[in-house]
């Protein structure tokens, strides 16, 4: 078995609001408590968007966690300022059998956790069993999924986790077998569900494990002071124990959740903040800024149309619905007008510049082409033929995260559809993140808006949160057939593999209207001209401050 279920957590980072601002990349077990902390010239003041949903690595769901996570704790390899995966704990790359589905992984032996305890190859074990153990009901179980040996089975209950392909061979010696051969395996492993546990530390705390900053141990470049769940603020402290502390340049960086622009920019022009995300009109009166930066990112927002809710269809179970929504959007209109960003209209969902064709070097986006572009002549056509069907009189709730661009961004959704579709009734339910991404989790809702960014450097990151059976309530044989061959009998075909998935992101979007992308995203910020060394991920955890300076 491989991807042939939905992934049970894969809205999560869907609906989240990326975490803050782009990079200048050259581009016993407790923290430090705040009297500790080491404040000097190297601390940098941050901002998040949102508050972090939460700090243990098996039930991420967020990108301001994911992005947290990252700079406390450590996995086998990190990803490096071009997005390459390069050793972290692991000494070098695996050792790679010929078929493909055995790595060996020697680790370093000099990375400890905060309390002291070395971190080994039975750290890595215990995590990952975790992760695939149904009670955990681990967010990112379904990365298992088609990938370490029994994975699928596991995280369905159908098998012991004790049968997972992962040992110890050694205590720096990890073992590893696939189910099929993998082509992003490393990239996952650098990604935060991998990272290792401490199983007598994590034990011992129970519940309390990860609740607050108190409650954690950390083998990364920072340890963290002064949170708690959905707390406001936080403080990455230099971890002075880490294997490579003399390349982590900050003492300190501080942050604080800022949902309001306007906030945010007058605590950047008060000197208070190092970094301030602006969006809208905003953009327009600081373009011409010597500190304006804007970042292009592999985000893409889109909307969610939920065919099935509380066991009853909804009108998204009708195609004339999803695709007089999907071709009433003005998506050039919005990007230039509301969100004025740097972002860019798209209508795939697989974005620009994250994967070339293995073969040819082209780009998917390009390769595959555009599917719904805003026709409203066509939009008002399907409409027509939907009211025949079920009435001249069609509401619609439209979910989306209380942040500010959010907002804006769901109100000029809601005239454009209006507008464009006579007798659409549509209102908009805007909720804290987290509630967002529980209600969109268990379907409860009718049409969402909200982004997913790439866990790993593959389409199928993208392609797989459409397979049956998930959130949405999509659903389409040949769909699934697609992403099932990629990942088994195409394996070792790149050129193949290629072909099903552009094949079925084309079934997805332009014959289904499963979804709608809407808008690749960029990050806009003011920064500080001193603050350097941020680096900025395409895929997996967003942000890496472990190199961040100012001058």
């Amino acid at each position: 078995m491989t991807v042939k279920r939905k992934i049970a957590g894969s809205t999560l980072v869907a609906l989240t609001s990326l975490l803050m601002a782009c990079g200048n990349a050259e581009t016993d077990g407790t923290a430090a408590s705040s009297s500790q902390k080491n404040s000097t010239e190297q601390t940098i003041s941050l901002m998040a968007v949102q508050e972090i949903g939460s700090m243990n690595s098996l039930l991420s769901q967020d990108s301001d966690g994911f992005t947290a996570q990252s700079q406390v704790f450590e996995g086998l390899y990190r990803l490096d300022k071009e997005d390459n995966v390069v050793p972290a704990l692991a000494v070098d790359m695996p050792d790679i059998s010929e078929d493909g589905l055995t790595y060996t992984i020697k680790m370093r032996e000099d990375s400890k956790w905060s309390n002291g305890t070395k971190v080994t190859a039975h750290d890595f074990v215990y995590a990952w069993k975790k992760l695939a153990d149904p009670d955990t009901a681990a967010n990112y179980a379904f990365l298992l999924d088609g990938t370490i040996l029994n994975g699928s089975e596991i995280t369905l209950g159908k098998k012991p986790v004790d049968e997972l392909g992962v040992k110890a061979v050694d205590d720096y010696t990890l073992e590893i077998k696939l189910q099929n051969p993998t082509t992003y395996f490393l990239s996952l492993l650098a990604f935060n569900p991998f990272y290792p546990q401490n199983e007598e530390y994590v034990e011992s705390e129970g519940d309390a494990y990860a609740s607050t900053s108190d409650h954690m141990i950390y083998n990364g470049p920072f340890t963290m002071t002064d949170w708690s769940n959905a707390g406001s603020s936080w403080t990455l402290v230099k971890n002075k124990d880490y294997w490579d502390a003399e390349n982590v340049k900050a003492d300190e960086i501080d942050f604080q959740v800022i949902k309001e622009t306007g906030t945010a920019l007058n605590l950047y022009d008060a000197g208070e903040l190092d970094q301030a995300v602006i969006s809208g009109e905003y953009v327009n009166q600081r373009k011409n800024d010597p500190e304006y930066l804007s970042t292009p990112n592999a985000y893409v927002s889109y909307f969610r149309m939920n065919q099935l809710r509380n066991g009853s269809d909804t009108i998204f179970a009708n195609e004339n619905v999803r695709k007089a929504v999907g071709y009433a959007v003005d998506k050039e209109a919005l990007v230039n007008n509301v969100l004025q960003d740097g972002s860019v209209a798209t209508y795939g969902f697989v974005p620009h510049g994250f994967v070339k064709n293995p073969e040819t070097g082209e780009d998917f986006r390009e390769e595959a082409g555009d599917f719904l572009v805003t026709d409203k002549d066509q939009a008002l056509s399907y409409w027509k033929e939907a009211q025949k069907e079920i009435g001249e009189t069609i509401k619609i709730e439209l979910l989306t995260s209380d942040g500010e661009a959010d907002k804006k961004v769901a109100e000029y959704l809601q005239s454009q559809l209006q507008d464009t579709l006579p007798g659409l009734n549509l209102t908009i339910r805007a909720v804290p993140l987290q509630n967002s991404i529980q209600l969109t989790r268990n379907s409860d809702y009718d049409l969402a808006f909200g982004r997913w960014g790439p866990d790993y450097q593959d389409p199928m990151t993208f392609l797989a949160n459409h397979l049956s059976g998930g959130n949405a309530n999509y659903s389409n044989p040949e769909y699934d057939a697609l992403l099932e061959e990629a990942s088994t009998d195409l394996a070792n075909e790149p050129e193949a593999r290629w072909e099903a998935l552009i094949k079925a992101e084309t079934i997805l979007i332009e014959e289904d209207a499963g979804i709608v992308p809407v808008y690749q995203q960029s990050t806009t910020v003011l920064q500080k001209n001193n603050l350097k060394g941020i680096v900025q991920h395409n895929f997996g955890s967003p942000y890496d401050y472990k190199g961040a300076y100012k001058e």
